[in-house]
């Protein structure tokens, strides 16, 4: 069994408030879109493809692939993931940790906007066209999804993550440092 992992770049971050609950949202895989898999061979991702894992497989989420850093899993109720008409869409409610509320920081300073996934192909749908320059592959369905990821760079340009409440985050930090990154920021604005 061969375990594939792919990163999506050129997020935006979002901030919203949802019930006021600290959290990411964005998405992991965008539908129909290409990418370039290390110059071997374009990729593209049919709607549906994840359709029968997100029903049975136990996903995590995680940050930058690392197990040792989850923030949030299906089975607990920390990560909802479904398809919708653009991609794989995940809201991630992260615990209260220094991880979590590293990233969000983050996320919110706009260092790190996109997302990943690792899945496996057994069991799957796939369907090559060789006839261009560079094969493409078409997804029609993956065999096992095993984990999406907030990370800091990725081979696809379509996907997002951002924070879900930016009013929670700021309650995650003190006032005075709320206040001392906001200076920061705007020193560092105007020193650019």
């Amino acid at each position: 069994m061969t375990n594939e992992i792919r990163v999506h770049a050129g997020m935006q971050v979002e901030a919203r408030a949802e019930n006021d609950a600290a959290g990411l949202v964005g998405y992991a895989a965008v539908f129909d879109t290409e990418a370039d898999i290390a110059g071997m061979f374009r990729e593209v991702i049919r709607k549906g493809a994840f359709a029968d894992a997100i029903t049975r497989d136990d996903i995590h989420a995680l940050d930058n692939h690392d197990y040792g850093r989850v923030i949030g899993r299906k089975k607990s109720g920390t990560l909802k993931i479904y398809e919708d008409d653009r991609g794989l869409r995940v809201e991630i409610t992260p615990p209260d940790t220094t991880i979590a509320r590293d990233l969000m920081a983050n996320i919110a300073a706009g260092n790190i906007d996109q997302m990943s996934f690792a899945f496996s192909m057994d069991g799957g749908r796939q369907v090559w066209d060789e006839t261009g320059d560079m094969p493409l592959r078409s997804i029609e369905k993956v065999g096992e999804l095993f984990e999406v990821s907030v990370v800091p760079r990725g081979a696809f340009e379509t996907t997002e993550v951002g924070l879900r409440s930016l009013a929670a985050f700021r309650t995650l930090m003190s006032a005075a440092e709320f206040r001392a990154r906001q200076k920061a920021r705007l020193i560092g604005c105007n020193n650019a």
